[in-house]
């Protein structure tokens, strides 16, 4: 098949383009870093070649606010359309830049896919859930609490009834999530901070907050999935809460274990300065009706992914 990842290049989008190149057509199409950043200092764009080393498809460079990123992708005819592209920092509150991105935008993906009958697969956020109590359930307790969640709310509003597949993805971690700087999940800037011999920092009151942490080759399980899921909105998440606490407990018994470490540092505890848009507990209630069910646990995603953080450590 002829398969478009548009944002093919960031975190997600790299690991499913390394996969589906090995069996079909890919074309990544992204914006690539060009070292632009918003009035926050966070990074505009994270997509990098790094990601794509073990790529085997065609790469086309455009921004989705232009018409070339649109062209390109109507004249490969796609059988299959997956949808990363976006402005995807929550710490972002520039309100018009965010919804001309994520949401003006995807009125144009979709009117591609209906052109080409293509199937649609697109990034939600589990962020559309906000304090929602969990499980976080699809179609429920939906109160965005920043504008990127709202603009992915908005996406899948759109999307309902054309058949397009909207994931709601969790806290996902894993390979290629380096360059996404401050954005990294917390498994690899924790894993960091201590191979560097430092005190990891948790928020007050870190072992009352709990996340779904998914690992990246479970999300890219479910991407694949979608092709033939029903139209709908689903969640990806390990469909398990599990505290900052945790990860840091895992990290520092697995690097004992592996002799790179003596013993367990003691924590650091901080002020959470993102009090009034944090999630406290997030958990994934997974839909019955898809496929899709991840196979690894926190444990084993840590340890599957830690020979990784340990390269990119020695390397940085």
């Amino acid at each position: 098949m002829n398969i478009v990842i548009t944002g093919g290049a960031g975190f997600i989008g790299s690991n499913l383009a390394n996969e589906l190149c090995k069996n079909h057509k890919v074309l990544v199409i992204d914006n690539f870093d060009n070292n632009e950043r918003f009035s926050n200092n966070k990074r505009k764009y994270f997509g990098t070649y790094k990601n794509l080393l073990e790529f085997d498809g065609l790469i086309y460079s455009a921004n989705l606010l232009d018409d070339e990123f649109y062209a390109m992708i109507d004249s490969f005819a796609p059988n299959v359309i997956y949808h990363f592209a976006a402005i995807s920092d929550t710490t972002v509150y520039d309100e018009e830049i965010v919804f001309k991105s994520n949401i003006n935008t995807f009125y144009k993906i979709i009117a591609l896919a209906k052109k080409h009958n293509a199937k649609l697969i697109y990034a939600s956020s589990a962020s559309v859930y906000g304090d929602a109590p969990s499980p976080q359930t699809v179609g429920l307790n939906e109160i965005p609490k920043n504008p990127y969640a709202f603009s992915k709310l908005t996406m899948d509003k759109i999307a309902k009834d054309t058949g397009a597949v909207g994931l709601r993805y969790f806290n996902v971690y894993g390979k290629n999530e380096f360059y996404k700087d401050t954005t990294a999940s917390m498994i690899l800037q924790f894993a960091l901070q201590i191979l560097n011999n430092n005190s990891p920092k948790l928020f007050v009151g870190s072992d009352k907050i709990f996340r779904d942490f998914v690992y990246i080759k479970d999300v890219t399980n479910a991407n694949i999935a979608a092709m033939n899921a029903n139209g709908g909105v689903y969640n990806v998440g390990s469909g398990k809460a599990r505290s900052f606490e945790s990860i840091v407990d895992i990290l520092q018994d697995l690097l004992i274990k592996r002799g790179i470490l003596k013993e367990r540092l003691q924590k650091t505890y901080i002020p959470n300065p993102y009090t009034n848009a944090y999630q406290f507990h997030t958990e994934a209630k997974l839909d019955d009706s898809f496929s899709y069910r991840p196979i690894y646990s926190l444990e084993d995603g840590i340890n599957d992914y830690l020979d990784e953080i340990i390269k990119i450590f020695n390397n940085k």
